[in-house]
């Protein structure tokens, strides 16, 4: 599919009032049949984090019955999704507010699929006092960290404690002992696959390094999760959940024969950090526009805002990226600013102040937490402006 040019959304969003943000609903259709592709016969998850819009939600889940749950980052967002209607919500993250607990409690009683997320027998004591004043049987599922360790190198994210079979047997044998809480499966994220670029042109030579191990964390991981699995097997807990992956890992997460299911969410947007990894691309279906306002010099344009940076390590890879029109190039001393945003321009479309230039958050979600709607684009139209999560009133983190 052919990605749209930069009068065609400079026409759409013409006397629209600036900032905006939008999604590309013909691209981001593009990308979800992309990924259902790429994914064969495994179930997918969406990363609610990398979404943050119910509207988004529901459309994604609609599309196809691969699609199937949700993957939640905090016990408040699973609890106000559940009562929105959604169904099979799954923790990312372990959660241990009495209340939220609870709430994930009730849901599980009243028939809803919620299963929280656990790796410290903590979490299993807080889960059981809940569950017991209930009389009922909550479903949890480990989280076994996949980072790989090396000499001098972590590969990978700090997440769970449980980074061997062993800490995994040791927490699933202490389990036993609740009678309210069931283990139905265990996650692992291979955060160092599927969320480091290995195309990057502000890694220079460590592109290499990274695809090299990225090659042998595959197989260490794949061992790590297979005996985990198996452990679960021989224990007789008949595990119905095994979750893995992220868009970048989907190649090598979907030929584990145990993993019933992989979590996506920034490849349905594709944001400025996806362009950095050499074996797939998605479309950008998400963005967001600015208005010029001034024009300090010839060849320089100024818009107010734009300064949306990404969180994790501070580098340059985490500003957001000019999109269209080619030739925008913002300046070494001042990037994206909160207020005002200075480039230089050199590219063959016309700008003059009131014009719109578009950009790319370098995440996924985190640009919906900036803007309180997204304008819905489709064949040629603003079909719709929905809310954010924001816009709903809804903030978690």
């Amino acid at each position: 599919m052919q990605q749209p040019t930069y009068s065609y959304y400079k026409n759409l969003f013409e006397g629209k009032d600036f900032p905006l943000a939008y999604v590309d609903l013909d691209l981001l259709d593009n990308n979800i049949e992309s990924i259902q592709k790429r994914v064969g016969h495994k179930k997918i998850r969406i990363a609610s984090k990398s979404i943050r819009s119910t509207y988004i939600l529901k459309h994604i889940l609609q599309q196809n019955p691969i699609y199937q749950g949700i993957m939640s980052f905090t016990g408040k967002e699973a609890l106000a999704l559940l009562e929105e209607g959604f169904d099979d919500i799954l923790m990312g993250y372990p959660i241990v507010n009495s209340k939220e607990i609870e709430g994930f409690c009730k849901a599980t009683k009243e028939g809803k699929q919620a299963v929280l997320m656990v790796d410290n027998i903590r979490h299993f004591e807080l889960i059981e006092k809940e569950a017991l004043k209930h009389d009922m049987i909550q479903p949890v599922c480990i989280d076994v960290d996949m980072s790989s360790d090396y000499p001098g190198i972590h590969f990978g994210v700090y997440r769970s404690p449980i980074n061997t079979l062993e800490k995994f047997k040791s927490l699933v044998d202490k389990a036993q002992q609740f009678s309210h809480v069931k283990i139905v499966g265990l996650m692992g994220y291979e955060a160092q696959i599927a969320g480091v670029g290995d195309a990057s042109p502000f890694n220079g030579i460590k592109n290499s390094v990274i695809k090299f191990l990225k090659k042998i964390s595959i197989l260490e991981l794949e061992r790590r999760r297979t005996a985990c699995v198996k452990y679960l097997i021989k224990k007789g807990l008949k595990p119905t959940l095994v979750n893995g992956g992220g868009t970048g890992s989907i190649d090598s997460t979907k030929k584990e024969d145990f993993v019933t299911e992989i979590t996506v969410g920034s490849g349905f947007y594709s944001p400025a950090l996806f362009d950095y990894y050499e074996n797939f691309k998605f479309l950008p279906a998400a963005g967001y526009a600015v208005q010029i306002v001034r024009s300090p010099q010839k060849g320089m344009f100024t818009t107010l805002g734009g300064g949306y940076v990404a969180s994790g390590s501070v580098s340059l890879d985490k500003q957001p990226k000019p999109y269209l029109p080619e030739g925008v190039q913002l300046t070494e001393n001042e990037g994206t600013g909160e207020v005002q945003t200075p480039f230089y321009y050199n590219g063959k479309a016309p700008l003059q102040i009131g014009d719109p230039i578009l950009f790319r958050h370098s995440k996924a979600g985190e640009l919906c937490e900036r803007f309180d709607s997204l304008h819905i684009i489709s064949q040629g139209k603003i079909i719709d402006i929905v809310p954010t999560y924001r816009g709903k009133g809804w903030t978690f983190l």
